[in-house]
């Protein structure tokens, strides 16, 4: 499979078309991913679809707003699949490929069903940026970091970070 992710950035870039929050919070998003996937060590398969679906975790919100008035997370979850799926058709991917990145789009904010590291991931990595952007207090980001934080990646940055 050739390396995508560049073109999957600039499709993320134009499709949220001048939205720079949005486009730097996936950027940052993508980026927090990648550097835990590679310190854990994730499998180079697996690895290339979490980068991909970071890249695209949040793509549903633009319909979430359009259709319910809302950025809720289990609109986005609802409507980012499909806008996911029509982006990456146009490269021509496998089609397991394209179900597990859509799988992480479609449950990055369901936190009880984590099935995987790459699921692991791409949660930590979301939440990472998510404390910053949203202010969060000490107790929220100690709470958060007991109940969903796994990795030891994830652990170190999230204690490094916000101390």
């Amino acid at each position: 499979m050739i390396d995508i992710v560049s073109d999957v950035i600039k499709e993320i870039i134009l499709y949220f078309d001048g939205d720079v929050r949005r486009i730097n919070h996936a950027l940052k998003v993508y980026s927090f991913s990648k550097t835990i996937g590679e310190l854990e060590k994730l499998p180079a398969d697996d690895f290339k679809i979490l980068e991909v679906a970071a890249i695209l975790h949040d793509i549903g919100i633009k319909e979430s707003e359009k259709k319910y008035n809302s950025s809720a997370g289990n609109y986005q979850e609802l409507e980012g699949p499909p806008v996911a799926k029509k982006l990456l058709d146009k490269f021509n991917l496998n089609s397991s490929f394209v179900d597990r990145v859509c799988y992480l789009i479609g449950h990055h904010h369901t936190y009880t069903k984590i099935d995987g590291l790459d699921y692991q991931i791409l949660v930590e990595a979301d939440f990472i940026v998510n404390i910053f952007e949203d202010s969060m207090d000490k107790n929220a980001i100690n709470s958060i970091k007991e109940k969903y934080f796994k990795t030891s990646t994830g652990i170190a940055l999230i204690d490094s970070m916000y101390k």
